[in-house]
C-alpha cells in the first residue's frame, strides 16, 4: 500500500513539474500583464514615471475621443471580411471534396498565403494597390475600368484590406472545413438519397450540421483574431489611413502607448477590447449551446 502511495506521490510531482513552465508563462506573460494593464488604466501614466492614479477619467475621455470611435468602427467593418471567407471557404472545401483531380495541389496553393509573412504579405498587397503601378489597376485597365488609389482613398481602404485578409487567410478555413467534411460518413448522403433528397437538401440537413462545430471555431477564432488587427495597416498604411479610414483599435492603442507615451489611456482602451472580445465570445458560446447538432 505504501508502494503504490509513494508511486502515485512522485507522478504527481513529475506532473505539476511538467505543467510548472507552461503555468509560469501564463501567470508571467499573460496573467500579471492582464492585472497590471486593468490597474494602469485607471491611473496618468507615461510608462516610465510614476502611476497617477485619477479613476474612471481615461474611460471617460474613451466617450468623447473620435479616433477611437473610428478605430472601433473600422475595426468592426472589418469583420465582414469573416462571412465572406467563411462562404468562399466552404465553397472551395466542397469542391476539392469531390475528388477532383490535382486536389493536393490546390489544398497546397490555397495554403500558401497562410504560412507566409504577415508583413511579407503587406508589402506585396500594398504594391499591388498601388494607384500608379499596382497589379489590381493594371487588371482592372484590361477591362476599360480606372482603378482608384486604394490605400488612399477613404472609401477604398477598408474594402482592400478586407480582400487582402480573406485572400491570406481562406487556405486555413477552407482546409478545416474539408477535414470536416471528409468525416461525414457517406451512410448519411446514400440515405437522404433513397429518400429523394436533392444536393441543396442533403447539404442543409446533413453537410452544413455536421460542419457547425468547425465554422464555430472559426467564428470564435475570427472574431478575437479580427479585434486584434494591426500588423497590416501598421505597414500599409502607417498614418492610420486616410481620414483614419483604415486604424483599427490596437493600432490606436499602439499610436497611443508608444507614440503619444499615454499609457494609461492606452490600457483603458486595452481594457474595453477585452471586455469586448470577452462578451462577444461569450454570447457565441451560448448561441452554440442552443444549437441542436442533431442530423435531420
Amino acid at each position: 500500500m505504501n508502494q503504490k502511495s509513494n508511486l502515485y506521490r512522485k507522478e504527481k510531482i513529475y506532473g505539476f513539474l511538467f505543467i510548472l513552465p507552461p503555468l509560469l508563462g501564463l501567470l508571467i506573460f499573460t496573467l500579471y500583464p492582464m492585472i497590471y494593464s486593468i490597474y494602469g488604466s485607471f491611473t496618468d501614466w507615461d510608462g516610465l514615471g510614476q502611476m497617477n492614479l485619477i479613476g474612471l477619467s481615461n474611460f471617460k475621455d474613451l466617450w468623447t475621443d473620435e479616433l477611437f470611435h473610428k478605430a472601433l468602427f473600422n475595426t468592426l467593418f472589418m469583420m465582414l471580411g469573416i462571412p465572406i471567407g467563411i462562404v468562399l471557404a466552404l465553397l472551395l472545401a466542397l469542391g476539392l471534396n469531390r475528388g477532383v483531380p490535382g486536389t493536393t495541389a490546390f489544398r497546397v496553393i490555397y495554403y500558401v498565403p497562410v504560412i507566409s509573412s504577415l508583413a511579407a504579405v503587406s508589402i506585396m498587397w500594398n504594391w499591388a494597390y498601388n494607384g500608379d503601378y499596382g497589379l489590381v489597376n493594371q487588371f482592372l485597365d484590361l477591362f476599360g475600368i480606372t482603378g482608384p488609389n486604394w490605400m488612399a482613398n477613404k472609401y477604398t481602404v477598408k474594402p482592400a484590406l478586407i480582400i487582402m485578409a480573406v485572400w491570406k487567410g481562406v487556405g486555413y478555413t477552407m482546409l478545416l472545413y474539408l477535414a470536416a467534411l471528409q468525416s461525414v460518413s457517406r451512410s448519411y448522403y446514400e440515405a437522404a438519397e433513397l429518400d429523394g433528397a436533392n444536393s441543396f437538401k442533403a447539404f442543409w440537413h446533413i453537410t452544413w450540421p455536421m460542419v457547425r462545430p468547425v465554422t464555430f471555431f472559426i467564428i470564435v477564432t475570427n472574431i478575437i483574431g479580427g479585434s486584434q488587427i494591426f500588423t497590416e495597416m501598421n505597414i500599409m498604411t502607417p498614418t492610420g489611413g486616410p481620414e483614419y479610414a483604415s486604424a483599427s483599435v490596437v493600432f490606436y492603442i499602439w499610436q497611443k502607448a508608444f507614440g503619444n507615451f499615454q499609457m494609461g489611456y492606452a490600457s483603458a482602451m486595452a481594457v474595453v477590447l477585452g471586455a469586448f472580445i470577452f462578451v462577444v465570445t461569450l454570447i457565441q458560446f451560448r448561441m452554440n449551446e442552443k444549437q441542436s447538432f442533431d442530423v435531420d
